[in-house]
This record gives structure tokens, C-alpha cells and sequence, in this order.
């Protein structure tokens, strides 16, 4: 289902469970339309995801890993100010929309207590976050500021009065219950009451409008099948559904909609993360890593070029000895050139003194013709060894930036910039600033098998070395699929259990150009049998002795076994 009026009554259900009375101990910006407010309630820290993302807006317990930017942008030292310290009085939705109100008191600048409210609309391409000071409405700052010729709604920047969006006048379900729908039960045929569901009441999505058409039509009374299953909003179970294609949807329950696999989470945020895991993540690697992108298309594209060219010059090469016959050619009957000629025909008595056409410089006499024939097939002899040799190093580099491409498909955020770091490490991205420090490298991703034992996942090369040769013990298991680039992972144990083992595996195959593919050759053997040869680039490693693995990549497995931060 969407995010619609429903859902989000069920996430601010779980956001009060949760978080309501917590403190706010921290602030974060990691990206342009979202905030993370970090909330410690009972013993525990909570991370907030408010959302004003135009596709994937949303609030929700986020355990996705994030990364700061270096320098805090205002809005989070604005939000900063207010809210850091503070508790969170309260979570209250306006009416049954996509739009979640957090109070908090806060002090001002005489030191008073004042009641501000963080105003989430989650409204597609205009979701905004607000901060308003609630006794006189006004607006202290927002994540968007929009002129006023491109909404003549509502004034939506500082100093501003918050108006709500325009109402939709529908009736609140959960305030004035379904039994209006007795009489579309009775006068409309089961096809129209989806269309009719969704007109009456406020909140409902075209999913969640024919879930409940659905669920009014079973056996029982329909009225009280309607109650129940509004109820369910009130007690979430939140259900993952996946289709026949590998789409996936979500609902605050299980709803039995069409679907091959329904898996259920403890919590919203949990399913939410396993939902965007793939799509919001996605558009944060794209927008961090579109330079990055840039820099390994234009290289792949060079060096493939350069790989047909050097192709080029080995199938010259292949025929240098018609160059050297047509110069012993020449030289012998230089008397049958004269200058101005463009071609000349002579018996070739390397073939039966079948008469060969020979291409002429028309400026040249015989012997020279013969000395530039000679010349030409000289080089193209010499070549041959410096050609073949070119032609493996562009290979590789073929290879690598493929792996990158490769890496940067499966990147979360906190991965791009070692890549970044990598590809100017290696000189591929030209920078003015020169560090002596250090780059710091982030950590690979961990799970935890089934068995409890402990996986770790390296995401790019800088962390495939690291965790192959710095941090894992030679008798570890180190996985890679066959032949394909993706990451490289370690099974914290010398002798996995059979299940560990294919369950790494699966995280192997998942993290890999091989994702959507099925039955997955996955290598594995003792960490201590890796080797790097002298020069090669990082992440790259020669091995032995492997044992092979066929799995099928499990996205649901991976956010399974992912250990939450």
C-alpha cells in the first residue's frame, strides 16, 4: 500500500509506543529532505527518520546506517537549537491525513517555556517539515522553502503562518466509525465499493480502499468484519508482501492481498527499512555518487576504445607479412615503379607468380616505396609484445571499473565515499586538497547468521582489503561469487554450521552484479589462502583450493540477518 491516511495512523501509534516522553539527544541532516532526531526513551535510543522525500516521504524508527555531512547545513542547526534536550510531549495526526504533529517544549531566548511543534507532511512532491511555534502558529523554519508564484495556497517560508493544507471534507474514520457504509453495502454492486469507500471516508488509498471492499464482502456481518478490520490499524503487524515479479508492497497487517510470499516485523520501522533498504537507499547513492558514476563511465568508456583500437593493431599485426612481400616485392622490381603511380601489379613468386596489386605512394620511387613497406612492418613486429602487453592492463582496468559499477549498484550512502576515496587514491579523480591524514574507511555491513554466528559484508574495495587481510582470521571462511564482481564476505568461524555457510553465501550473491540472477555459484575457502599479487589494485585477490556454493539471493533474508545499529 501507499502511505496514505491509514498507515500513517498506524505509525504514530507505534512512534507514541515508542518514543513519546524520550528526550531528543541529537540532531542529524545526513540528507537534503530528511532529518534524523536521535530519541532516548526508556533505556534506549531511538533514531528518528522524518522524511520530506517527494517519493519516499515517511516517518519511521530508522536502523539504516547513515553519514553526516562534514558541514551541518542551517535547517539541522535550526532544528538543533530548539530541540536538542527537549522531550517529546506528544504525537498527534491531523485528522486521518499524511500529516504527523510532534510537541516538544522548548526554551526561548528569555529563558520561557514554549510549546513547538515539528509539522510532517508527507504529500508526495510538496512533503515539507516544519518548525512552528504553536501559540501564534508561525513558521521558525522549514526543510523547503518555496516561493510564493509557486504556491498561492499557503505562505511557505520563515516568519510565515503555518496553514494546513487545503481539507479534503471526508469523514474521519476512526472518529466517526464505518457504519455509514451500511447502505452501500445494501444499494451497490461489490464493484463500486472501493470507489465509494475511498469518496466518504478521509485517509483511504486505492489499495487500502479495495482491502476493506474485500474484507466487508467475507462471511459474517459485514459491518462488524468493517470495525475489525479498522481496528487492526491500532495494533499493526506489519506485513511485507512479494509479488510474482519480486515487487514489493507493504501494509500495516496482513490483508491477504495478492502476493507469492507475505513476511511480518515486529515493528514499522523494521519493515520500512527492509522496504526502502532498496529503493530510498537507491536515490541516496545516486545523488551522492552522480559525479562518481561520471568518472567510471568515462573511463570504461576509454579504456574500451582503447581495447579496440590495440584489437585493431593486432589484426595489422597478424598481417605484417604481406607488408614484408610486398617490400621484397619492390625491391626487386624497383624498374617497374615510376613516380606518380598509385598502384603497380607484379608477379609474386612467394605464390606461384600470381600477379599481387601493391598500393603505391605516388611520390615515391620503387625503393622508397619498398623502404616504407619495410618500415611499416617493422613496427607492426615490434608492437606485437608492447600491444599484448597494453592490451591486459586495459583488460583490468576493464575489469576494475566494472567491479565499481558493480559496487556503487549494491552502495548504501556511507559506502560512496570510500569509493570516492579509492578512485582518487588511485588517480582516477583529481583533487587540490592533499591530506596527510589518513582516509578514514567506514565499517563493513554485519550480520548474524541464524545460529548466532557473526558475517561481515565489505561493500567496496578499501573494505574488501581491510576485512580479507587486516581483520579476519586465516581460518574465517571468505566467500565470493564466481567469476562476477560484488563484495567480499567472512564468516567469523573456522567451522560454520551448514546453514551459516549458505546464508553467507546468499549475503554473497545479494551483494553482487549477480542480485537478480538465480542459482549463483558462490566460491569460499579459509580466509589464509587469499594472495594479493604486487601492484594490483585494492580489493583485488588470487586464490585456491576453493569449494563452490549454487544460491539464489534472498532479499528478505538480508534484512533478516542485518544487525541493526
Amino acid at each position: 500500500m501507499p502511505l496514505d491516511g491509514l498507515f500513517t495512523h498506524a505509525i504514530v501509534h507505534e512512534l507514541n509506543t515508542l518514543i513519546t516522553g524520550g528526550r531528543i539527544t541529537k540532531v542529524h541532516q545526513p540528507y537534503s529532505n530528511e532529518i534524523v532526531l536521535v530519541v532516548r526513551n526508556n533505556g534506549q535510543n531511538y533514531p528518528l527518520l522524518l522524511s520530506a522525500h517527494p517519493s519516499y516521504a515517511r516517518a519511521q524508527i530508522t536502523y539504516i546506517p547513515y553519514e553526516n555531512p562534514q558541514t551541518a547545513p542551517n535547517f539541522v542547526m535550526f532544528l538543533r537549537r530548539y530541540l536538542e534536550g527537549t522531550k517529546i510531549q506528544r504525537i498527534e495526526q491531523v485528522d486521518n491525513d499524511r500529516i504527523i504533529n510532534f510537541y516538544v517544549n522548548a526554551r526561548d531566548e528569555l529563558g520561557d517555556v514554549q510549546e513547538i511543534r515539528l509539522t510532517l507532511e508527507m504529500m508526495g512532491r510538496h512533503s515539507n517539515l516544519f518548525l512552528v511555534r504553536e501559540h501564534d502558529n508561525r513558521i521558525l523554519e522549514l526543510i523547503k522553502h518555496v516561493p510564493a508564484d509557486q504556491n498561492r495556497v499557503r505562505s511557505l517560508f520563515p516568519g510565515a503562518t503555518y496553514i494546513l493544507p487545503p481539507a479534503q471534507n471526508l469523514l474521519n474514520p476512526f472518529q466517526s466509525g464505518l457504519d455509514s457504509l451500511a447502505a452501500m453495502i445494501l444499494d451497490e454492486p461489490f464493484d463500486n465499493w472501493a470507489k465509494q469507500i475511498q469518496s466518504t471516508f478521509q485517509g483511504f488509498s486505492h489499495d487500502s480502499a479495495q482491502a476493506l471492499a474485500r474484507a466487508i464482502n467475507q462471511d459474517g456481518d459485514h459491518l462488524a468484519n468493517a470495525r475489525h478490520w479498522l481496528a487492526q490499524f491500532d495494533k499493526p503487524q506489519p506485513t511485507l508482501f512479494t509479488s510474482a515479479n519480486g515487487g514489493l508492497s507493504y501494509a500495516a497487517f496482513n490483508w491477504q492481498q495478492e502476493s507469492t510470499s507475505a513476511q511480518s516485523f515486529d515493528t514499522i520501522g523494521e519493515m520500512l527499512d527492509a522496504y526502502y533498504v532498496g529503493k530510498a537507499e537507491r536515490e541516496r547513492v545516486n545523488q551522492q555518487a552522480g559525479s562518481l558514476v561520471r568518472v567510471v563511465k568515462n573511463e570504461l568508456k576509454k579504456n574500451i576504445t582503447k581495447r579496440k583500437k590495440l584489437l585493431n593493431t593486432l589484426s595489422d599485426a597478424e598481417n605484417a607479412d604481406d607488408l614484408k612481400v610486398k617490400g621484397d616485392l619492390l625491391i626487386t622490381y624497383p624498374h617497374l615503379v615510376e613516380k606518380g603511380m598509385t598502384s603497380v601489379q607484379i608477379e609474386n613468386y612467394y605464390d606461384n607468380n600470381n600477379l599481387l596489386s601493391i598500393t603505391l605512394d605516388p611520390k615515391l620511387n620503387g625503393l622508397k616505396n619498398a623502404e616504407k613497406y619495410f618500415t611499416k612492418y617493422r613496427k607492426l613486429r615490434t608492437a606485437v609484445d608492447f600491444v599484448n602487453e597494453q592490451l591486459a592492463l586495459t583488460d583490468a582496468e576493464i575489469s576494475y571499473f566494472n567491479n565499481i559499477m558493480a559496487q556503487l549498484d549494491v552502495a548504501s550512502p556511507k559506502d560512496v565515499e570510500d569509493i570516492r576515496i579509492e578512485l582518487t587514491t588511485e588517480g582516477y579523480i583529481r583533487t587540490k586538497k592533499k591530506s596527510k591524514q589518513r582516509p578514514k574507511v567506514s565499517h563493513p555491513d554485519r550480520f548474524e547468521s541464524s545460529d548466532g554466528t557473526l558475517i561481515e559484508v565489505g561493500k567496496n574495495n578499501l573494505q574488501n582489503e581491510r576485512l580479507s587481510f587486516k581483520q579476519a582470521d586465516r581460518r574465517d571462511i571468505w566467500l565470493h561469487v564466481q567469476k562476477i564482481p560484488g563484495s567480499h564476505v567472512i564468516i567469523h568461524d573456522a567451522n560454520p554450521s551448514e546453514a551459516t555457510l549458505i546464508e553467507a553465501a546468499k549475503l554473497a550473491a545479494y551483494y553482487s552484479k549477480a542480485r537478480d540472477s538465480a542459482n549463483v555459484p558462490v566460491d569460499y575457502l579459509p580466509a589464509g589462502k587469499l594472495r594479493k599479487p604486487n601492484g594490483a589494485k585494492p580489493g583485488f585477490v588470487i586464490f585456491e583450493g576453493q569449494q563452490t556454493l549454487y544460491v539464489t539471493p534472498d532479499a528478505a533474508l538480508v534484512s533478516q540477518l542485518k544487525i541493526k545499529k
